[in-house]
């Protein structure tokens, strides 16, 4: 030691200095201690929670997307159809209610006529409910506590933040689609007035090459804010309802602590029907929105604003409920069969992962 051999050091000096040495070599080993005791704690917190998968999520994701789509289509056509659907000066309208809409469609397209549109929209709702589901996931698994809980303010964040992560497909997939849907009614009112020379044969292809020779990347986001209205509140609704009404039905038997199959199906129904209605209003301003070509007379809108205002002014506060009881019938089995075909696991199957 420095004092070791020194006369010139005072021995109180010299016990201080040892003293204060002693107090450091304990506040050192102390520090040393804690810093192993919180990195173990880390450890042990980190391998108790499961690993987010996202790959077979993303798969399970576009697998149920496909399958909901395909089983609803027709009614959502008959609900686009509907939406779009304006009434004359006389109140006289093409379609009366939703089983005239099946019934004429039917009688003057066919068969194939009810899935007018659904090869763009199979195409795109892959990445779609992909997107969605996963996404909710996804914020779900980083929103949740470091004691497990998931506060339903949390859920209707990650429910949110799903919906808003969606938009970047759904608002393209939509628009193409609504013009595909909606192509019927408007050569069928072009007939009924005689003006048959002046019907227009459309594709998904020759939408898209003329949105973008004339607008650019930027046409087919027509309506992405209305859209956004619509997906944001939905998924806000939607996820956390579901997340409660799943919670309460039986668990497989594997231990997983996963709901049985036909729980998520009635959940993913109810929930999803509960929360259709509610956007129901927000659905029908951005339909009007997205239509690209309008009917002989009907009415043009310049942003959500407007349409609000000239819906309420020509139609009433019931037109936002236009093909409501539709839009619940379509989505009702839409996300009871997404979310069913989502839990079933098959992307961990393709992957082999352990579910």
């Amino acid at each position: 030691m420095l004092w070791e051999g020194s006369a010139g050091i005072h021995p109180r000096v010299k016990q201080v200095l040892l003293s204060f040495i002693d107090s450091y070599k304990c506040l050192y080993r102390v520090q040393t201690v804690l810093e192993t005791s919180v990195k173990d704690s880390k450890e042990r917190i980190m391998g108790d929670q499961p690993k987010f998968k996202l790959l077979p999520k993303i798969l399970n994701g576009g697998i149920a997307g496909i399958v909901g789509v395909t089983c609803v289509f027709p009614l959502d056509l008959v609900k686009t159809r509907l939406q779009n659907q304006q009434i004359g000066p006389n109140g006289e309208r093409m379609y009366n209610s939703m089983l005239d809409c099946f019934k004429k469609t039917y009688r003057v397209e066919g068969y194939f006529g009810m899935y007018r549109g659904s090869g763009v929209n199979i195409l795109l709702i892959t990445p779609e409910k992909a997107i969605k589901l996963t996404a909710n996931d996804f914020f779900r698994h980083h929103l949740t506590t470091k004691e497990g809980r998931l506060p339903v303010q949390r859920e209707m964040m990650a429910g949110g933040l799903a919906g808003l992560c969606q938009i970047v497909v759904t608002t393209p997939m939509e628009l193409l689609k609504i013009q595909l849907q909606d192509a019927g009614r408007v050569a069928a009112q072009a007939k009924a007035s005689g003006q048959t020379a002046n019907i227009p044969k459309i594709s998904a292809t020759s939408i898209t090459l003329k949105l973008l020779r004339e607008k650019g990347i930027v046409g087919l986001y027509k309506g992405t804010a209305a859209t956004m209205l619509r997906d944001v509140s939905f998924s806000v609704v939607y996820f956390p309802l579901f997340a409660h009404l799943n919670s309460l039905g039986p668990r497989k038997a594997d231990g997983s602590g996963e709901a049985v199959f036909w729980c998520s199906f009635l959940a993913g129904c109810a929930s999803g029907s509960l929360a259709a209605l509610a956007v129901n209003p927000f659905d029908v301003v951005k339909t009007r929105l997205q239509l690209l070509s309008k009917g002989a007379g009907e009415t043009q809108y310049n942003g959500i604003a407007d349409a609000i205002l000239k819906i309420i002014k020509n139609e009433g506060p019931k037109a936002f409920f236009k093909g409501g009881a539709c839009r619940m019938i379509v989505i009702a089995p839409l996300f009871g069969i997404a979310q069913m075909v989502y839990y079933f696991g098959v992307g961990e199957a393709i992957l082999g992962y352990k579910k």
